[in-house]
């Protein structure tokens, strides 16, 4: 399948057809027979293999008409499941009804925004398969301790268990980016709601590693100022060395002092 090179959105085609193949099997391996949607399939690398494994069970979502028009033509007994839509604007309990999993060699400039569109509707969403910009996939994925684990590390990890899966470089794209990427694999974990303010506790994972210099005493001040001597342990530390349990700990902690 061949198609003129086009960027769109920040993405980066892949021509690589064993890393398609990869990055589909990351998903097969774990799917079992939940609806599977790809968000931007572009010129239909990933596509015509979940196609293929997957048949009626797959919708493949693309916000630029070229893209949508080809791969109806390329897959004409599919052409129902090539949707015009832009996943992070759409309506998605009422495009598909039920759970799904998400699949995509994403456009880095909106990567993250997706993400965090699967965090919204973790109801539905058990699995998201994607290729990220390297730095980017390695914050996602990032454990405590480090000064590349975040606030998108926190606050993905607290309701999804992320796997990176394996580096990819920048030749097997056209046009090439300029940066390496990277395949992760972010699967539900056990945890329907934090035992927290869930509100409060995102506060507070933006607030204290926005100033991620600071202890956590020192950045917490804007939400609550409680005397040094009430305080536990933990705001003696940094946000980078807390894990999610410790955040909503912290976060009770605070519920308590403000109520």
């Amino acid at each position: 399948m061949q198609v003129r090179a086009k960027k769109h959105l920040g993405q980066h085609f892949l021509r690589d057809e064993d890393i398609a193949r990869q990055i589909v099997n990351s998903l097969l391996e774990v799917n079992g027979g939940t609806k599977v949607v790809e968000v931007g399939p572009g010129t239909g690398v990933l596509t015509k293999y979940l196609f293929e494994e997957l048949k009626n069970n797959f919708l493949a979502l693309d916000v630029d008409r070229d893209s949508v028009a080809y791969l109806k033509e390329h897959f004409p007994k599919h052409d129902s499941q090539v949707i015009l839509a832009d996943f992070l604007e759409a309506d998605l309990k009422k495009i598909i009804p039920g759970k799904f999993n998400v699949i995509g060699n994403f456009p880095y400039n909106i990567s993250t925004q997706i993400l965090f569109k699967a965090l919204e509707h973790r109801d539905q969403i058990d699995c998201v398969v994607g290729m990220f910009q390297k730095e980017v996939a390695q914050r996602i994925a990032e454990k405590p301790g480090t000064k590349v684990y975040g606030i998108i590390s926190v606050l993905l990890q607290a309701f999804y268990s992320i796997e990176y899966l394996f580096t990819v470089n920048e030749n097997v794209f056209v046009p090439p980016p300029k940066v390496k990427s990277a395949v992760i694999r972010l699967r539900r974990n056990e945890t329907q709601k934090l035992n927290c303010n869930e509100e409060l506790f995102t506060k507070i994972v933006k607030t204290t590693f926005n100033q991620r210099r600071k202890t956590i005493r020192n950045s917490i001040r804007p939400i609550i100022n409680i005397p040094d001597e009430e305080l536990p342990v933990v705001f003696t530390k940094r946000p980078e060395q807390l894990s999610v349990e410790q955040f909503v700990e912290l976060t009770k902690f605070v519920e308590q002092k403000i109520i």
